[in-house]
Formats: structure tokens, C-alpha cells, sequence
């Protein structure tokens, strides 16, 4: 034998080792399912064990305790598979012998079961060795006691036996697999839905933030073309500038219609542009007024000094406002809502509460990543918000929207 055939000899007999000799426990995990059926399969390897330990060792003369040790072995192996097949493969010849003879069949049904744990707790590789070795010790008694150990139809049947538990377990490996990959499969899908909403409501921001940076770059240029007629004889410099200043804005009022008028469009049907003008916090009246309509009991306080906001805040809190009412209208049927806003020097603060439904909640359609879409405006705003349910069972939005832009940008880009 060369030295490459003997490393090979060492590695296929170091893997074997590994795999007869694990060195942590193994134990069965819970079903996936409803809690009455989630703990089946352990039971019914107790009532296994039970069964075999009571009906199977009522004629063992002498030694019960021995084949109802056996019988155990089917509650030890829900944790400890492999130990509890070795066991198992240790005592079978010794009821083999006249006084045990009678447990004998029952011993080799717990072997059987047994191996069918060892197979759902570990590679196909080890269920294979683990029935060469039981195969092997069955037909080695058969040679050995001859007809005084169990006539050839036992032998058939035990070996069917253990192509059943192979087949059984292959078939439940299959399944595991195949809900694994369906659960990873779920959760890759969930994550990306999660990503394309952030990115269908950043294209939506930003269609609409055109609006608002279009129309203030508008005035630039009208106030800067208009500025050299308000006062006489203004100095060809300052004309000069201001020119300077109507041409750049025109120039960047080109860009940003070309760059993020095709956002506006596409989602429109036939590349149509709507042409009303961006929901702000002064329409929430109109707001409250549908959602009431549609059956939702809702109040409004408003505290600090009310003041025209930055436009993007103002259709930010405009939006979330929108959205938690809607989902109120959605989740929470025959709730009622009470809608805050604070002003304060440097922010807006928003929060939107409703109460528990007091009837259960309709089937509803849509992926349900609103809340992904109203915190990714105040990400960009550079605020913050925070969704979750209230101690009473009922839910709560809340939302801290910067008004200050030097704020803003302080906390975008710290020192």
C-alpha cells in the first residue's frame, strides 16, 4: 500500500470516527407549526418507548429492567442519537439469549427507530454507515445462533425495515430542504421588496421635490433679470452679475427639469405630467376631512407658533401625516386618531396616534412597507421617525423633521 493510499485510508477512517462519534448532543428541534403540533414527532417516540417498554417485556422472565433500559433508549435519542444507537447496538445480542428471546423482536423495532433519528439529525453519509453496522450485526447473529435467533423472514423484514427508515428519512431531509429554501427564498424576497419600496418612494420624493426646487430656482432668475430695473443707473458690475446669476440658474433649472422631469413621468400613464401643485400642511384640513368621511374618528393639535416651513418639510409631514392615517383606516377598523403637530424653532415635530380597532382588521392588499417609505422622507430631510405599537394596543407614528437647513446639515455631514 503506498503512502498516498494509506492517507487515504486515514482520512475516510478519521471521517467515519467523526461521524459515529459526534461531540455535542444532537437533539430534535421543534416542528414549525402551530404549538399543539409543534412537539409531535417527540411524543410519539415516547409513546414509542412507552409502548415497547409495557407490551413488549410483559413475557421477559428475568431482567425486565434491562429491555425496558432498551425501550429508553428511544427518549434518549431524541437528544443524543448517535450515543443512544450505540447503546442499542451493544444490547441486541444480549436478547438474543433464551431468557430475552421474547424481546427480541421489540428490541430490533427500537434499533429501527433509533436509526430513523440518527438519520434526521445528520447527513445521509451517517445514517448509511450506521445501517452497514446494524446490517452487519443482524446477519452476523443469524450466522452465529443460526435458527435459535429468528427464522429469515425476521431478517427480510428488519432489512426492509431499514430501507423504510432510509427512505422516510429521505424524504423528510427533502422536505426540510425544501422549506428552508422556501423561507430563504421569503426573506430574500421580503428584503428586496423592502429595497424597491425605499427606492419607489425616493423616485416619488424626488418627482416631487422637483416641483419645489424648480419653482424657487424660477424666482432666482425672475429676481435677478428684474433687480437692474428697480433702482437708476445700477453699475454695469452689478448687472453684469446679476446676469451671471439669471444665466446659472437657468442653466441649472434646464439640468434639473431634463435630470428629474423623466421621474415625474414615469409613472404616469402615456408619459403624462401631473400638473397640481404638491400637497403641503396647509391642505391638512382637506386630509382630515376625506379620512373622517371615510370613517375614521380624527382630532388635530397644533402647538407652538404656526409659520410657512421649507417645502420639502412641509410635504414630508404632509405625506406621513397621509400615511399613518391611511394605514389607521387600513389595520385599525373603528379606531380613533389624534394627529399632533409642534412647532418649534429648529423642527417640526409630527406625531400621529390611534387608538386599538375594536373590530378585527379586513384582508389587506400591498406589501405593507408604508412605514419604509414615510421614514425614508425624514432620513433625507436629515430627521428622524419611529413607528411602533402603544402599551394600550393601539399604534403610534412619530416623527422629528429638522426646519432649520444648517441643522440639517450639520447632522448629515458631523465634523
Amino acid at each position: 500500500m503506498t503512502r498516498a493510499d494509506k492517507g487515504t485510508v486515514r482520512g475516510v477512517l478519521s471521517a467515519v470516527r467523526r461521524d459515529l462519534f459526534p461531540p455535542a448532543a444532537q437533539p430534535m428541534p421543534p416542528m414549525n407549526e402551530p404549538w399543539p403540533v409543534r412537539w409531535l414527532p417527540h411524543l410519539a417516540f415516547l409513546a414509542a418507548a412507552v409502548f415497547a417498554a409495557n407490551s413488549g417485556t410483559e413475557d421477559v422472565s428475568s431482567m425486565r429492567f434491562l429491555a425496558v433500559l432498551h425501550a429508553a433508549l428511544l427518549v434518549a435519542g431524541l437528544r443524543w442519537p448517535v450515543p443512544a444507537w450505540w447503546v442499542s447496538l451493544v444490547m441486541l445480542p444480549v436478547f438474543s439469549v433464551d431468557e430475552l428471546r421474547s424481546y427480541g423482536g421489540w428490541a430490533w423495532a427500537v434499533h429501527a427507530g433509533l436509526l430513523l433519528l440518527v438519520a434526521l439529525r445528520n447527513p445521509p453519509r451517517v445514517l448509511a454507515e450506521t445501517v452497514l453496522l446494524s446490517t452487519a450485526l443482524l446477519l452476523g447473529l443469524k450466522v452465529w445462533r443460526g435458527g435459535e435467533f429468528a427464522p429469515w423472514r425476521f431478517i427480510v423484514i428488519m432489512l426492509v425495515l431499514f430501507a423504510l427508515v432510509a427512505v422516510v428519512s429521505a424524504g423528510v431531509r427533502r422536505t426540510r430542504e425544501v422549506r428552508d429554501r422556501l423561507a430563504e427564498q421569503e426573506s430574500a424576497l421580503a428584503q428586496e421588496r423592502a429595497h424597491r419600496t425605499i427606492l419607489e418612494e425616493r423616485a416619488r420624493i424626488a418627482r416631487e421635490l422637483h416641483d419645489v426646487v424648480a419653482h424657487h430656482m424660477s424666482l432666482i432668475s425672475i429676481q435677478a433679470d428684474a433687480a437692474p430695473y428697480r433702482v437708476a443707473n445700477p453699475p454695469k458690475e452689478l448687472v453684469a452679475a446679476l446676469a451671471d446669476i439669471r444665466a446659472g440658474a437657468l442653466e441649472g433649472l434646464t439640468e434639473l427639469r431634463r435630470l428629474l422631469g423623466v421621474l415625474r413621468s414615469e409613472g404616469e400613464p402615456g408619459g403624462n405630467t401631473p400638473e397640481a401643485p404638491q400637497p403641503t400642511l396647509e391642505r391638512l384640513d382637506d386630509l382630515l376631512a376625506g379620512v373622517r368621511t371615510a370613517g375614521l374618528d380624527v382630532t388635530v393639535e397644533v402647538s407652538g407658533e404656526r409659520r410657512p416651513l421649507p417645502e420639502g418639510v412641509e410635504l414630508s409631514a404632509y405625506r406621513i401625516v397621509q400615511e399613518a392615517l391611511s394605514n389607521t383606516l387600513r389595520h385599525a377598523p373603528s379606531a380613533t386618531a389624534r394627529v399632533e403637530l409642534d412647532y418649534t424653532p429648529s423642527a417640526l415635530r409630527v406625531r400621529i396616534r390611534n387608538s386599538p380597532a375594536r373590530q378585527p382588521a379586513p384582508p389587506s392588499p400591498g406589501g405593507g412597507h408604508g412605514v419604509l417609505g414615510i421614514r425614508e422622507r425624514a432620513a433625507m430631510l436629515g430627521g428622524e421617525l419611529t413607528a411602533g405599537p402603544t402599551p394600550d394596543g393601539g399604534y403610534e407614528v412619530a416623527a422629528l423633521l429638522p426646519t432649520d437647513p444648517a441643522a440639517r446639515t450639520d447632522k448629515e455631514h458631523p465634523a
